[in-house]
């Protein structure tokens, strides 16, 4: 009876190993989804020379369809909204700023088992670079 009692403890502790590599798997096909909405809006601001209105709805609006338990009020949105120019030598002032971030809600499986909340469970995953502007200079 003992070792009933025993084996079912490690088998519930051993049940958490597949479904973190499980969640895992979610979490980095949303990142990896992430990284290209984001990448594509980077494109397209680069080609405007700075990011559009249009530009950030089409970003946001991407985003909280890709991620089902987003808000569009939870993103973080940081980026250029003034035109940017092309130089012909380097000049970090003509250069596309953007900072943007979503919330990953559930980093491990089992957290309330292991006593961890679900505030200590979450995290941001924040894309923050620099791009170089196309837009010629009128």
């Amino acid at each position: 009876m003992k070792q009933l009692i025993i084996m079912s403890a490690v088998m519930i502790l051993l049940m958490l190993f597949p479904l973190q590599y499980a969640l895992e798997q979610k979490n980095y096909h949303e990142i990896s989804r992430f990284q290209k909405i984001v990448y594509n809006a980077k494109e397209q601001a680069i080609s405007a020379g700075y990011f559009t209105d249009a530009i950030i709805n089409d970003l946001k609006a991407n985003i909280v369809a890709e991620f089902k338990d987003v808000e569009e009020g939870e993103l973080i949105i940081e980026v250029t909204k003034t035109p940017k120019y092309r130089t012909d030598i380097f000049d970090q002032r003509e250069m596309i700023y953007y900072k943007i971030g979503v919330p990953i809600h559930k980093l491990i499986a089992g957290n309330r088992f292991l006593g961890i909340s679900d505030e200590e469970n979450a995290s941001y995953y924040i894309i923050e670079s620099y791009a170089a502007s196309e837009l010629v200079r009128p």
